[in-house]
């Protein structure tokens, strides 16, 4: 392992995200990585599970977990698995804090949510990737699952992110899709570049985009751009297939009447 300035630095190959700059130091790398898995699972993980899931050496996980734990950022349960610590929410906290959407887009998902009575959301870039920026559930007794604040995975197959990959510049869409895999969610998901680029193509044309259950079986969703696509934000609502399909027209209606009310300047 080479040295600069003091710091160890990771070799090439080492087992990070591909995504993160190539030089790094590879304990804190790993630390992060361990954190990331543990958050990714259903129960915990075991030690053993860490370090077979990222290629750690079992002793090196041992410290790095025990380094955590002392921290409070991970705790082990009785049957010794490691879940995410109480220290984590303070992390949660701020995030929910700082990262939110500018304070025009807010009322927009208020308002689309009122007038549809669904669950809907903002979704917009952020250096590089394609995140939630805002959610407001609806008011209909049955709704489709909440979209999570942040991170917006699978953006080839699902409204928003089909719609903002749509209107982006070439470059950026080519890096985004580089780096995320076309994986398949549902038997609808699109995974075939070239199918996928005719759907954009659509998309730019009608100025709307639709999920019809590509992300998740028995949830639609639709996307309007702000600022005819100029913006790098798109209004979204998802409801239950089927009244998702017989309310098309009016949620698009709706939609579309709440986006181009949207006056505020948005270049970023």
């Amino acid at each position: 392992m080479k040295k600069r300035g003091g710091s160890a630095v990771a070799p090439p190959d080492a087992p990070v995200d591909d995504s993160m700059p190539r030089q790094r130091i590879n304990s804190v790398a790993r630390a992060v990585n361990i954190l990331l898995a543990i958050s990714r699972s259903e129960q915990g993980l075991t030690v053993k599970e860490i370090s077979d899931a990222l290629g750690i050496e079992r002793q090196t996980t041992y410290h790095l977990v025990h380094t955590l734990a002392a921290m409070n950022m991970i705790a082990r349960d009785e049957q010794r698995r490691y879940q995410l610590g109480l220290r984590v929410g303070s992390l949660t906290d701020a995030f929910q804090r700082q990262f939110s959407a500018p304070d025009y887009l807010r009322p927009l998902v208020r308002d689309l949510a009122t007038a549809s009575g669904e669950t809907c959301y903002a979704v917009g870039w952020w250096q590089g990737e394609i995140v939630t920026l805002a959610v407001v559930r609806g008011t209909s007794a049955i709704q489709a699952a909440e979209v999570p604040h942040g991170q917006y995975g699978d953006a080839h197959a699902r409204a928003a992110g089909k719609l903002l990959l749509a209107f982006a510049p070439f470059s950026r869409r080519n890096d985004y899709l580089q780096r995320h895999p076309l994986r398949t969610r549902t038997a609808n998901t699109i995974t075939e570049v070239k199918r996928l680029d005719a759907e954009f193509v659509r998309i730019r044309d009608q100025e709307y985009a639709v999920d019809d259950e590509e992300f998740a079986l028995g949830v639609c969703c639709m996307a309007v751009p702000l600022d005819g696509g100029g913006a790098p934000f798109a209004l979204a609502l998802s409801a239950p297939a089927d009244r998702f399909r017989e309310r098309f027209d009016s949620y698009l209606q709706s939609a579309r009447r709440i986006a181009n009310n949207n006056l505020e300047p948005t270049n970023i």
